[in-house]
């Protein structure tokens, strides 16, 4: 086969993404074997995973000769898929392998006409959704989590701030008669840049002027300078992702350790801020459970479940265009190294691995089931009867009872 079938072949695969020497080597099999260009293309990939999982090299995994190109190929994927299959570990990981492809960002402004108030982005008719609304302060995150789906939105280099945040929200009218629940935490983190451009000022503003409204500040920061300073509305509560320090350091780079999200949760409870808890997403890999457990166990000790509002879980949930951008990127991660499945067009875990994760995730919060709201984020509804006991009929009596329980804690504040 020629090489120019073979260049023509590499236009339309991620053959660009390959060092130059794994570039090299794969077009000399090429040419070698005659692989078609069905066989090129996950030859390719492949070879772009082994080096993003941090295993063994295209290089060292091809044996030396084969009786035949379907003998080479069923071999190369073989390993492949026994990778994939396995229980991810992160032995021969460490911190050092972010340093290769550390993000640079820069900072610019734009200024916007309208409030970008709208619906959570990754809403599914498939999943139980709370109706949650989304308020972008900013566009882009600096953290680096390796599995985020905000680098599918945005240009994830540029940091965007709008210049007309404050006065857009000044003139966004709501229905005084109407409960909302407004997330800040969706388009970047929502505590990370502070008071920069005066955005905490002006969502601590829109809360006082509208009790009607829930504002929840997601993070994965221990930025809580401007809370402590200033007085909170009561409107507003505070949450943090939360992952096993083995995720922390191997898959959320740049972000605030578990101990600091902790320390810093207990000093705004501690503050009578309301706060929360997301496990999302909890991820597979070798003694996984055993991790998250210690991990939710701290979280019981540590805090009063009177002063919790929520508590979700999730876990990874893919599409295409996500995996194109992590797949690209020259750092490791074992992100992608698991077996997925269909999951209402996007790929996840299998239901059986949600059903062990979610109830064990559940199980361990059993002293305060009475006391907080569980949910499962971006789940299949069928999931809730099996991890919690009940399940919603529709997403609208998923968010009448979400917005009570949270008020409910509200008002509470009012009588301590």
């Amino acid at each position: 086969m020629s090489l120019n079938k073979f260049n023509e072949h590499i236009l339309k695969t991620n053959y660009k993404n390959l060092s130059l020497d794994n570039q090299t080597f794969v077009k000399e099999k090429f040419l070698e074997y005659k692989f078609s260009y069905q066989e090129l293309k996950q030859i390719i990939d492949f070879s772009i995973d082994f080096v993003l999982w941090n295993e063994d090299n295209i290089v060292n995994i091809f044996k030396d000769e084969y009786s035949s190109k379907k003998e080479a190929f069923n071999h190369i994927r073989g390993v492949w898929t026994a990778l994939k299959n396995k229980p991810n570990s992160y032995s021969n990981f460490s911190k050092d392998l972010y340093k290769k492809d550390v993000r640079k960002v820069s900072f610019t402004k734009f200024k916007s006409d309208t409030s970008a108030l709208g619906a959570c982005p990754v809403a599914s008719s498939g999943t139980r959704c709370c109706n949650l609304m989304t308020l972008d302060a900013v566009q882009s995150c600096g953290f680096d989590c390796s599995y985020c789906s905000i680098q599918s939105f945005y240009n994830q280099n540029k940091i965007g701030f709008d210049e007309n945040f404050k006065k857009n929200l000044l003139s966004l009218k709501l229905d005084p008669s109407k409960t909302y629940h407004i997330g800040t935490g969706q388009s970047s983190d929502s505590l990370m840049w502070g008071n920069k451009e005066g955005i905490l000022d002006a969502l601590f503003d829109f809360a006082r002027a509208n009790p009607n409204v829930i504002l929840e500040f997601k993070t994965k920061s221990n930025n809580i300078k401007y809370f402590l300073e200033n007085d909170v509305p009561k409107n507003i509560i505070c949450t943090w992702s939360l992952s096993t320090p083995t995720i922390i350091t191997n898959e959320e780079h740049l972000t605030a350790s578990l101990d600091k999200r902790l320390a810093a949760a207990k000093a705004l409870s501690d503050k009578n801020v309301l706060i929360g808890f997301h496990f999302h997403p909890i991820v597979q890999y070798e003694n996984y459970l055993e991790e998250y457990g210690e991990v939710y166990k701290r979280v019981v000790d540590m805090f009063d479940s009177k002063k919790v509002v929520l508590i979700s879980f999730g876990t990874l949930t893919f599409i295409k265009p996500v995996m194109k951008k992590i797949q690209a990127r020259s750092f490791k991660t074992k992100i992608l190294q698991m077996p997925f499945e269909n999951a209402n067009g996007k790929v996840s875990y299998s239901l059986d691995v949600k059903r062990e994760m979610f109830k064990h995730a559940y199980d361990s919060f059993k002293a305060w089931h009475e006391d907080v709201y569980f949910y499962l984020c971006m789940e299949n509804h069928t999931l809730w009867k099996e991890v919690f006991g009940y399940e919603y009929a529709t997403n609208d009596d998923m968010e009448d009872r979400m917005k009570t329980s949270y008020y409910s804690k509200i008002k509470a504040l009012d009588v301590t």
